[in-house]
């Protein structure tokens, strides 16, 4: 089972969007959440696009000097959406390889906002942390209310019945990237 704390310098993964979403705000949080990790010394894991938020969020992070590994199926790089500016970019043979390679390279997950891929990577990594596989912090951040819907489902599993509370902890929740960071590093510390 991996562990909560990891050697430094840490690795981060974060899920979002490959479009720019319809509200600005969510595009400047990618870019603030790329400045803040690669402020922070960590070392960026996402998706591996140059689009939408991930894009953006990447290059703020390499603006900003940090290291950046995308990981992306063959299947995206052969459409052109392949970020060719990273520190590293590993290309995968399937969606289910690059959720794999990029929890293992991981010591935290952090979760903007995003449609179907976010929310499976999001709710992949949320199983896995039920059943043990990992205990690596997990942290949506909440830009504009966007996980409210989400954790109310949650909430919902627990009172029907089908997710223990203890289960439903392991969404942490920020309002913001600087509280979201701020609590991986407390999780950390620890």
């Amino acid at each position: 089972m991996d562990g909560v704390r990891a050697p430094a310098p840490y690795s981060v993964c974060v899920f979002c969007a490959s479009s720019d979403g319809a509200e600005p705000i969510f595009l400047e949080a990618a870019k603030v959440l790329g400045r803040s990790i690669a402020g922070r010394g960590w070392h960026l894991v996402y998706g591996g696009a140059e689009v939408g938020l991930m894009g953006a969020m990447a290059d703020a992070a390499l603006a900003a000097g940090g290291a950046v590994t995308g990981v992306i199926p063959r299947s995206l790089v052969d459409r052109e959406i392949a970020h060719r500016g990273l520190t590293q970019l590993i290309e995968v043979n399937s969606m289910h390889e690059r959720k794999a390679e990029m929890a293992r390279r991981a010591d935290a997950f952090l979760v903007l906002p995003g449609g179907l891929g976010t929310l499976d990577e999001l709710c992949e990594i949320l199983t896995w942390a039920q059943l043990g596989i990992h205990e690596k912090p997990i942290v949506l951040i909440n830009i504009a209310g966007y996980w409210d819907a989400f954790l109310g489902m949650l909430d919902r599993a627990v009172a029907a019945g089908f997710l223990r509370s203890g289960h439903r902890a392991l969404s942490r929740v920020a309002p913001d990237v600087n509280a979201a960071c701020d609590a991986v590093e407390r999780i950390w510390s620890r």
